[in-house]
């Protein structure tokens, strides 16, 4: 049943047809001026070679591993204190990444998919690579050949999708910086825009939340603090401490801590009773509503094995490649469950608990753990799974909002920790409406 439904929403549709034609019709509008041969930009190719520079990490797996290991003695340049370091101004972190997707044809295939559209997983990847380089131009020390930080990615804090259609023939911007620091910590935004009819519009906008750690990735190193300048600056930095307090407060709210709110209780009450078999006095007599689906009923997995091709500049797993293969799985799921195929509408929250090792296996669980009328929340969960000693570790929660082009039936929990699955995606639901 699940195969039958993935295949009939899987065919192209009358609307991706259209788009293939129109993007042929603009291949040379797709062109943008600033990424004409020969311009001095930084190319999306050339970010992890960059990264890989700037930690001394080399692209031969026997030779990174001794890299890796040789960066131990890196660890008597870390300050003791932030007060050592110099502030920075958020110019010195602004990058500006090109994707030229429609100058450079033959680039396109990595990015391509079968319908001719975008694959929003590989541009998760590059937004994953772009936040490292950002946080590392906001530490740079010029008297250092090599940084002794370790950079990695703690928190995507939020993904806003400004316009469902990414075209696969016009050339693509990324520009970001850093809005706010913690002592530890950094906040990267970031932009995507597409050049089309002779301008470049915005696609998407991005926060992620990077952590410093000493050149062993064991403890965590202090970064330069952040000098707003001007009132435009401020107000950046006042929303990156707004974020850092709801962080806090959704954590300390969280379902795994928490009681649901009263309003929360009665939603999960009612649901209770639309299933109860009005015919019996039984608690355990449990109905289907007529379209609706039992959260049951609404899983995808998957498994990958964590090959070192896919390893970041610090010999683990690399970020953006977990969280392509769950944004993969969780579209996979909401084009299954919805019977057409989904558009996202947001990324929100994806935390990184643990770091993937090589040769790990990793096991993907996707979840549709909400919906209302055509949107459809997917949560999906990644962990390790060590067969010798049979134990799991959880390493990434991801939540993603995607929208069908019809109504979808309403998903329904039986059991209590599936009802708060419903009421953790309803959250996160209403948290993406928001934005």
């Amino acid at each position: 049943m699940l195969a039958q439904r993935l295949m009939r929403c899987l065919r192209p549709s009358a609307s991706l047809t259209c788009q293939r034609r129109a993007c042929a019709a603009a291949a040379t509008d797709g062109r943008a001026p600033d990424m004409a041969e020969g311009n001095p930009l930084l190319h999306v190719s050339n970010v992890r070679n960059r990264l890989r520079e700037i930690v001394g990490a080399s692209t031969n797996w026997s030779d990174h591993q001794q890299a890796m290991a040789e960066r131990a003695s890196l660890s008597s340049m870390l300050t003791k204190s932030q007060s050592e370091l110099p502030a920075k101004g958020m110019k010195d972190s602004l990058l500006e990444v090109h994707l030229p997707l429609g100058s450079e044809p033959q680039l396109r295939e990595k990015y391509l998919t079968f319908h001719n559209t975008v694959r929003f997983g590989r541009i998760l990847e590059d937004l994953d690579s772009l936040a490292v380089l950002i946080s590392y131009s906001h530490t740079h020390n010029p008297a250092l050949k090599r940084s002794p930080l370790s950079i990695v990615t703690a928190l995507v804090d939020k993904i806003d999708m400004r316009q469902q259609d990414i075209y696969p023939d016009c050339d693509i911007k990324f520009t970001g910086h850093v809005t706010w620091v913690g002592s530890t910590s950094i906040e990267a935004t970031m932009h995507m825009t597409q050049y089309r009819h002779g301008k470049y519009s915005p696609v998407l906008d991005a926060t992620f939340v990077m952590v410093a750690r000493d050149p062993q990735n064991k403890r965590a190193a202090f970064v330069n603090p952040l000098r707003p300048d001007g009132p435009e600056e401020e107000e950046l930095f006042r929303r990156g401490e707004a974020n850092k307090s709801r962080r806090v407060e959704l954590s300390t709210a969280s379902l795994l801590k928490v009681a649901p709110t009263a309003d929360e209780r009665t939603i999960v009450h009612g649901l209770f009773l639309n299933t109860l078999d009005k015919k019996t006095v039984s608690f355990r007599s449990r109905l289907l509503p007529p379209g609706s689906v039992w959260m049951e009923d609404a899983k995808l997995k998957g498994l990958e094995i964590c090959h070192p091709q896919e390893r970041n500049i610090f010999n683990r797993i690399f970020g953006g490649f977990l969280m392509r293969k769950a944004y993969e799985l969780g579209w996979a799921n909401a084009c299954a469950f919805g019977g057409c195929r989904p558009a996202l509408v947001a990324v929100d929250d994806i935390l990184f608990r643990k770091p993937v090792e090589i040769g790990s296996l990793l096991l993907l669980s996707s979840q549709v753990c909400y919906t209302e009328g055509k949107r459809i929340q997917v949560r999906v969960h990644s962990e390790v799974f060590d067969p010798m000693s049979r134990q799991h570790d959880t390493t990434n929660v991801f939540h993603f909002t995607f929208v069908s082009d019809r109504d979808v039936p309403s998903v329904v929990p039986q059991t209590y920790g599936e009802s708060m699955l419903y009421l953790d995606g309803k959250r996160h639901f209403d948290q993406g409406v928001e934005h």
